[in-house]
Order: structure tokens, then C-alpha cells, then sequence
């Protein structure tokens, strides 16, 4: 990938008024430091609290940040393919809106992306989650992994970066975002997985 070319950051929300500030900040810093081109979507699921509003508070200051706003909660994979669709990069990379993803992540998927990968996805290798969230997490891994042939740590977590080529021709419906490197594969794409930080949730649900 070309340094010169355009990174669109997805994040998908929903009820995370108190989240987004803090997490924005943090996301443009890396952003900044990766000295590339960027945008960020945020896509509003239909929230019920502050959250648009905090959203567009961003987008009046920064002419980088744009959003998509659901008059009603469609779930997670509806608002990453509505990111997907909005966003004009070479690079696509998608993250929760909650803080449990770390953007100081984010070189390391891009470094992947420049060694040609297709698809690097994130391994929350120190998971801050509750002990039978980990457990029901790894068997699913782990079942979803042998059934499809693409063995992955971890098929759940958000954070991942795609090449604007494969993950626009994913068609998604339902809960399948979980399934996008395998689907990807399928079609002869490249995968990588690289160990990422977790954080525990700080606020909302």
C-alpha cells in the first residue's frame, strides 16, 4: 500500500455518549502519527442517548470526520457495511466505539497491509472480559476456525484492517461480520493476525 493513500477508520455506535471524546482523541493522535491520509465514519445505530450529538460536535471540528446515522438499531453488521460503503479508502479499518480497542494498534495492521495481507485481524491475546465470556469466545474460535479451514485466535474482535478490494465485494447480512476473514479467503484473500490490546469497558453496556 501506498503511504500516500487513504486510510478510512468504521466505527460502528451504539449508547456510548460517555466513550466516543475520549476514544476520538486517541484515534486522531495515532492517526496523526502514521503521517497517511485519513478519515474517520462513525455510523450511529440507531442510539437512543447523547451519542449523535457528541458525533457531530466532532465533525464540526474536524473535516475528516463524517457519520451515517440509523433512525433505528439494525445491529452491528448493518452499520459496518453502511462504514464499508461510505468510506473511500485504500485501506478500510474497523473498531469498536467502547475503548476496549487500542488505536496505537492501528501501525501494526497497516504494517501487515504493506506486506501485502488483504486481511489482518486483531487477537486479543489478554482479554479483558469476564472468565465465561473468554471461555464461550474461545470455543466458538475454535469451532468457527475448523468448520471454515481459516484458523483464527479470535474471530470476535472488532479491530481489523481490510483492503478496500476484498471487503467491499463481502456481502453481509445478519451477524456475519464475525465471519469476514473466512468469507474473504474464499475468494483467495490473504489473512494476517496480530496480537492487540484490550482494554476493560469503562462506561455504558
Amino acid at each position: 500500500m501506498s503511504k500516500d493513500s487513504l486510510i478510512s477508520v468504521v466505527i460502528p455506535v451504539y449508547n456510548e455518549e460517555d466513550s466516543i471524546t475520549a476514544n476520538h482523541e486517541a484515534l486522531i493522535s495515532v492517526l496523526k502519527e502514521t503521517e497517511r491520509s485519513y478519515e474517520v465514519i462513525y455510523v450511529d445505530d440507531g442510539s437512543k442517548d447523547s451519542s449523535f450529538s457528541v458525533i457531530e460536535g466532532l465533525i464540526q471540528n474536524d473535516g475528516k470526520v463524517r457519520a451515517v446515522r440509523f433512525a433505528r438499531n439494525f445491529g452491528q453488521t448493518a452499520a459496518m457495511t453502511a462504514g464499508i460503503e461510505e468510506a473511500c479508502g485504500e485501506v478500510i479499518i474497523m473498531m469498536d466505539a467502547d475503548g476496549q480497542n487500542d488505536a496505537a494498534d492501528i501501525p501494526l495492521l497497516l504494517s501487515k497491509i504493506d506486506k501485502g495481507y488483504d486481511v489482518v485481524s486483531g487477537w486479543r491475546h489478554n482479554r479483558q472480559d469476564s472468565w465465561a465470556r473468554r471461555i464461550v469466545s474461545s470455543i466458538a474460535n475454535k469451532l468457527i476456525s475448523r468448520v471454515t479451514g481459516v484458523h483464527l485466535h479470535d474471530y470476535g474482535c472488532s479491530l481489523k484492517a481490510y483492503h478496500k478490494d476484498v471487503i467491499k465485494n463481502v456481502r453481509l447480512y445478519g451477524e456475519m461480520h464475525r465471519f469476514i476473514p473466512a468469507l474473504a479467503s474464499q475468494s483467495g484473500a490473504s489473512i494476517a493476525e496480530v496480537k492487540v490490546g484490550h482494554h476493560r469497558r469503562n462506561s455504558g453496556k
